[in-house]
């Protein structure tokens, strides 16, 4: 009986300690709760140029000015553009003429001019068959030469070929232009308008604009350089997106998830509402750039943090705090 109750007590003191680890357990994972990351602020910069080279006369803007999207930022001289518009517009009229003239075929008047022609050679070829048949008569009743007689034939042959010519340009004038010449004109039209869009776009790319809000980082050239195509004027910080470059290491993977709201915070004391955008699929070894308490050497992910209602207050590069509300878990 004593050796049956000390078993159970081992028994029971190895339940507890079981109970005990698993509640230990289940605290250490509690307590590690939502991780706090750590990272830099990052902002999209654009090079702006333009699309083609010239002269550069305008430039409206000084670094640290803020603009809006569409504003005007610096313009180069249009001219050489504008004539190479106008050029391509004449030949665009030159091509619309000449497709107006193949598909209108030959005029009225040149039409009756061949058919007079095919009358003039008919007669030709009368007068001519009567003379041979004259010649050939005398020729019978031996008061002429042979000689006259191979003339008048010859003569006769000549105005045939030249009624049968006449005859295949009366065709041609009614007929008009073949389907190929009409193709090609066609063709030749496209061509030019093609060149004239081109010109115009050249002529539209003579202008910069801004293609979003931000602030101008740095200007590049000034009035008076001339540019190659896109060759950088200026250097454009954008308003947004504004993202947060962080890392998570691996065993904080799985507490974070795209969509997640989240609190960046600067050193200043500022905080900006967020929320995860983008967790990398691939590890790396953390970057030196971020300040953290784990090892240099752990692997972890990098995290990308959107910044909802971004202010001046963010700065590229600026380091920050991520943070996650419990209620997000």
């Amino acid at each position: 009986m004593p050796k049956r109750i000390a078993v159970a007590a081992v028994v029971l003191a190895a339940a507890a300690a079981a109970a005990a680890a698993f509640w230990w357990q289940g605290n250490q994972r509690a307590d590690r709760g939502l991780p706090t990351l750590y990272g830099n602020v990052d902002i999209r910069e654009v090079a702006l140029g333009f699309r083609v080279g010239g002269r550069l006369v305008e430039m409206h803007y000084e670094e640290g000015d803020r603009v809006d999207a569409g504003a005007l930022l610096a313009k180069l001289d249009d001219e050489p553009h504008r004539e190479a518009l106008r050029a391509a517009k004449a030949r665009v009229a030159i091509a619309e003429a000449r497709l107006d003239l193949v598909r209108a075929g030959s005029r009225p008047q040149e039409i009756e001019r061949a058919e007079a022609n095919v009358a003039e050679a008919r007669a030709a070829l009368r007068n001519a068959e009567q003379e041979l048949a004259r010649q050939r008569g005398l020729d019978e009743r031996g008061l002429t030469a042979k000689s006259s007689v191979d003339q008048a034939a010859a003569r006769a042959d000549e105005a045939a070929a030249r009624l049968q010519a006449a005859e295949e340009a009366l065709a041609l004038a009614r007929a008009g232009f073949r389907d190929q010449e009409i193709a090609a004109a066609e063709a030749e039209l496209e061509l030019a308008r093609a060149e004239a869009a081109i010109a115009a776009t050249d002529l539209a790319d003579t202008e910069l604009h801004a293609p979003s809000a931000g602030t101008l980082i740095t200007r590049i050239r000034e009035p008076g350089a001339v540019l190659g195509a896109r060759e950088p004027v200026y250097t454009l910080s954008l308003d947004e997106p504004v993202w947060i470059r962080a890392y998570v290491a691996e065993p904080d993977l799985g507490r974070i998830a795209s969509g997640m709201p989240a609190r960046v915070h600067t050193d200043a004391g500022r905080s900006y509402r967020a929320q995860v955008g983008f967790i990398s699929p691939r590890a790396e070894f953390t970057p030196k750039a971020v300040e953290t308490a784990t090892a240099r050497t752990d692997l972890v992910y990098r995290v990308r943090i959107v910044v909802t209602e971004p202010d001046s207050g963010l700065r590229q590069g600026m380091p920050v705090t991520v943070t996650f509300d419990d209620g997000a878990r």
